[in-house]
C-alpha cells in the first residue's frame, strides 16, 4: 500500500516538474502572439492581457506584409532550411550506415572525431569560415549558409542515427544480400525505413537551429537579397524607436513553420526519442 501511494507522488511529482517546464516553454510564444495582434499602447500598458475589441490591432502584420520584404526572407529561411535538412539526413545517414555496418581501421576514431563535433561549437571557426567563404566567392549566397549548415547538423545527425542503425537485424541486412540487393538498395529499401523515427528526430533537432540562426546570416549573407527571416526581422529594430508590432508580428510568423514541422512529425519524434532512451 506504501509502495503505491509512494509511487502515485512520485507520478504526480513527475507530472508537475513537467507541466510548470512546458508552461515556462510556452510562455514566450503566448507573449509574442498575444502581443502581436494587440495595439503599440496595449501592448505596454498590459503585454500579459488578451486582446480585445479595443486593443485588438493588425498594424504589425500589415507593416511587415507592407514595408519589409518579408515573403522573400521567408522563402530564404524555407530555402536554406529543407536545403541543408535534405543534405544533414541524407549524408548523416549514409555516414551512419558506414560506421554501424562496416568494420574498418579508424572506425572507432571517426566516430570520436565526429562527435568532437557535438562538443565544439561551430561559432568558434566564424573568421576560418568567413575567410573560406570569400576566398571561395560565396559571400552573399544562400549557398554559404547551406554548407555552414550541413557542416553544424552533420554530427549530431551521425552520432544518433549510428546507434539506431546498429540496431537493425543484420539477418534482414544479410537476406537482402543473399537476394542480390546492392548496398545502396539495402541503405534506401530496407534501412532507412525503419529508422524514421530517429530521422525524425534528427529533422527536428537540426532544423529549429537553423531556422532561429541569426549569427551566420549576419556574417555570410547579410545582403538583402539574402537575409532570413530572422534577420530580415531586425530591420524594424532601430537605435532609436524600434517598431515592436512589426517585430512581434514577424516573430509570430516565423514561429509557424515549426508548429507545423513539429504536428507532422510528432509521433515520430516522440517514438524516436523514447526509443532512445530505452538504448
Amino acid at each position: 500500500m506504501s509502495a503505491a501511494r509512494h509511487s502515485t507522488a512520485r507520478s504526480i511529482a513527475a507530472h508537475a516538474i513537467l507541466a510548470t517546464y512546458t508552461l515556462i516553454a510556452l510562455f514566450p510564444v503566448f507573449v509574442i502572439v498575444v502581443n502581436s495582434m494587440k495595439s503599440r499602447r496595449a501592448i505596454f500598458s498590459d503585454p500579459l492581457a488578451l486582446p480585445t475589441r479595443e486593443t485588438f490591432d493588425l498594424v504589425g502584420y500589415r507593416t511587415v506584409l507592407a514595408q519589409g520584404d518579408f515573403l522573400l526572407y521567408f522563402q530564404n529561411s524555407m530555402i536554406v532550411t529543407v536545403v541543408s535538412l535534405v543534405f544533414v539526413l541524407l549524408f548523416g545517414a549514409m555516414a551512419a550506415f558506414a560506421l554501424s555496418e562496416y568494420r574498418f581501421r579508424g572506425n572507432l576514431l571517426m566516430g570520436l572525431y565526429l562527435a568532437l563535433g557535438i562538443m565544439i561549437p561551430i561559432r568558434l571557426g566564424t573568421v576560418a569560415i568567413l575567410q573560406m567563404m570569400v576566398a571561395s566567392g560565396l559571400v552573399n549566397t544562400l549557398t554559404a549558409l547551406i554548407l555552414v549548415y550541413t557542416a553544424q547538423g552533420l554530427p549530431l545527425a551521425v552520432f544518433i542515427l549510428s546507434e539506431f542503425m546498429r540496431g537493425v537485424s543484420d539477418d534482414l541486412k544479410n537476406a537482402g544480400r543473399i537476394d542480390g540487393l546492392s548496398e545502396y538498395t539495402i541503405f534506401f529499401r530496407l534501412v532507412l525505413p525503419l529508422v524514421r523515427p530517429a530521422m525524425a528526430t534528427v529533422a527536428v533537432f537540426t532544423m529549429i537551429p537553423i531556422w532561429n540562426d541569426l549569427w551566420f546570416p549576419l556574417i555570410l549573407a547579410p545582403s538583402e537579397a539574402t537575409k532570413t527571416i530572422t534577420l530580415g526581422s531586425q530591420v524594424f529594430i532601430g537605435q532609436f524607436v524600434t517598431n515592436w508590432n512589426a517585430v512581434l508580428a514577424a516573430l509570430a510568423m516565423a514561429i509557424v513553420p515549426v508548429l507545423v514541422l513539429y504536428l507532422i512529425f510528432s509521433r515520430q519524434l516522440i517514438r524516436g526519442i523514447t526509443a532512445g532512451a530505452v538504448k
